[in-house]
């Protein structure tokens, strides 16, 4: 880990993250400075239900710390997440029944550890806003993988919203995706034609033909098929102006594009940063996005500077 990324988010005491995805769970022990004493990971029982994820979370802190030396723990979880009350206020079904779980005290009362937790998007953006200079940086956040995530800071302060809904940017209107059903239950957003599975079932659209997943159509594209072109680029399109727009209305110092759709090449990345740099305002002109700071470890690194952020959720609290 570099000494900016360490320092982005020491907390001063032994820290446990924890990263809860639909598939995998990462844990990571942190030292005082940030640095990593050691990992873990095992799968996610997501078809089992919210108590047993619950269990999967606690057993992932003890594996990664044996000896008991954290006095904190933070999580980062799937879904979207009330870092205030410590709920889990709404939820896809990638975990069953995760809507309504009581993430904080639920995971308090396994550990024995009080516990910080937010949604994953925001806790990887929070060491690139602690990253900024002077303390009081803006920045937008955009994580555009199976769905479009993102999280919202200002002025050194990252949003959250009633029941922690900020930073859903999935969910702006988006003029190319008129008329397609979201997952949400609405219409018209913009996971539904700039996620990976969004840019997958436009290129079906266009061609009529089934595909398998976004790499294969990455591949198509690279090869010449102008369908797959365009259905990459149409993805990319929506997904830059709807950030430009969020950047004249919030200002930012930095704009991180990451998740796992950007990874397939320049056509993608080139088209996402004209549609945005042709919505800017004048004094925002200059401003383009770019990849995060942080590698795999940042949702852990994240998961575990919530710990010196938001409020701590005790053992045998009131629910």
């Amino acid at each position: 880990m570099s000494a900016q990324a360490a320092g982005a988010m020491a907390t001063g005491a032994v820290v446990t993250g924890l990263d809860l995805g639909g598939t995998k769970i990462a844990a990571a022990l942190f030292a005082a400075d940030g640095t990593v004493l050691a990992r873990h990971t095992r799968p996610t029982p997501a078809r089992d239900g919210a108590a047993a994820v619950l269990d999967a979370l606690a057993a992932a802190a003890a594996e990664v710390d044996p000896g008991r030396l954290a006095t904190v723990l933070g999580v980062a979880a799937a879904g979207v997440v009330d870092p205030r009350s410590g709920m889990v206020t709404s939820a896809t079904d990638s975990i069953s029944g995760w809507a309504g779980t009581a993430l904080g005290v639920g995971l308090a009362d396994r550990t024995g550890l009080p516990v910080a937790c937010d949604n994953d998007v925001r806790a990887t953006a929070g060491p690139e806003l602690a990253a900024l200079p002077g303390g009081h940086g803006s920045l937008l956040f955009a994580a555009v993988g199976t769905g479009v995530g993102g999280a919202l800071a200002v002025d050194g302060r990252m949003l959250h919203g009633a029941s922690g809904i900020a930073g859903h940017i999935g969910h702006l209107p988006s003029a190319e995706a008129a008329g397609l059903p979201c997952t949400c239950g609405a219409t018209g957003h913009l996971e539904v034609i700039a996620s990976g599975p969004g840019i997958t079932a436009h290129y079906e659209r266009l061609t009529g033909a089934p595909v398998d997943r976004l790499e294969t159509v990455a591949a198509r594209a690279a090869e010449g098929d102008a369908a797959a072109v365009r259905a990459i680029t149409t993805g990319a399109a929506a997904a830059g102006g709807v950030l430009g727009g969020l950047a004249n209305a919030l200002g930012p110092d930095r704009v991180v594009v990451g998740g796992g759709v950007p990874r397939i090449g320049a056509l993608y990345g080139d088209a996402l940063t004209a549609a945005f740099t042709a919505e800017l305002m004048p004094p925002l002109r200059g401003l383009v996005p770019e990849p995060p700071l942080l590698g795999h470890d940042a949702a852990v690194m994240g998961a575990a500077a919530l710990t010196t952020t938001l409020p701590l959720h005790h053992p045998g609290a009131h629910r």
